[in-house]
């Protein structure tokens, strides 16, 4: 591990705002704090939103700044990536952000039963070749429906046909009541203030002609689910990177930083 990422996360180890909790530090700590308790974190009882796959946590912070009179906690495992955003959010005085470094399928080890309002999952890697790895898959829609209010919105803004395409599929095999959904976010009638969000690759696949897809829909509780089979075309080009996309407002000074 570098020098570099080792001062990150000595840095956050200093952070309030941070809890790094990978599955062994879970185990061996009996469990997490704030589990149930997150309002008593934030100080108000404002909607809890999480950001799945944060990466650098950018968007987080932007969707932060944008509401807030919600609260934000991006979650995801690469520690020295999310440094950029836990750091933006303390220089900035933020008070509704949050960050959770931990395996994304211990979140029901983080939240209680009705405690999250809202996920957003925006670009994450598309998995083609296994479904329980898809953030939109039954499988993490089932560990979702653990911490989420009955009928909470989940969002996906994805540049992937393929993982559009899979999420909508099992929507509907899972009668999920869609909210909006459209292949071509920037041409379509939503009028949102979060069109104002956009990533510094995301903006990268516009010049080049390419469309963003999103769909925001309702978990309705469920006792069973229903897997997609069908056959879905893979995707012909090679998604960026995850990791390496940053808020276009921020990208010139975080895009040359190195990679957790």
């Amino acid at each position: 591990m570098s020098k570099n990422k080792l001062a990150k996360f000595a840095d956050m180890e200093t952070y309030q705002h941070v809890f790094q909790y990978p599955f062994g530090k879970l185990k061996t700590e009996g469990g997490f704090p704030y589990k149930g308790k997150w309002h008593s974190f934030f100080k108000n009882n404002n909607p809890i939103v999480l950001e799945l796959g944060c990466g650098k946590g950018e968007y987080t912070v932007e969707l932060a700044r944008m509401f807030p009179g919600k609260n934000f906690i991006g979650v995801d495992i690469k520690g020295a990536r999310m440094w950029t955003g836990a750091k933006m959010a303390l220089e900035a005085g933020m008070e509704n952000v949050a960050f959770l470094r931990t395996n994304i399928e211990l979140i029901a080890s983080f939240f209680a039963e009705g405690e999250v309002s809202e996920i957003w999952i925006t670009f994450p890697d598309p998995q083609m070749k296994k479904a329980t790895k898809r953030l939109t898959s039954t499988w993490f829609m089932q560990r979702y429906q653990q911490i989420m209010k009955p009928n909470g919105l989940i969002h996906l803004k994805t540049d992937s046909p393929f993982l559009y395409t899979y999420t909508n599929l099992m929507v509907q095999h899972n009668q999920y009541p869609v909210v909006f959904e459209t292949n071509d976010l920037y041409h379509s009638n939503w009028v949102n203030e979060i069109l104002s969000i956009k990533t510094y690759y995301e903006k990268q696949w516009l010049e080049r002609g390419l469309t963003i897809k999103y769909i925001q829909f309702e978990l309705a509780p469920r006792t069973e689910w229903e897997e997609p089979t069908e056959d879905i075309e893979e995707d012909s080009y090679r998604s960026f990177n995850r990791s390496r996309r940053s808020v276009s407002a921020v990208a010139s000074n975080t895009e040359t930083e190195e990679e957790a």
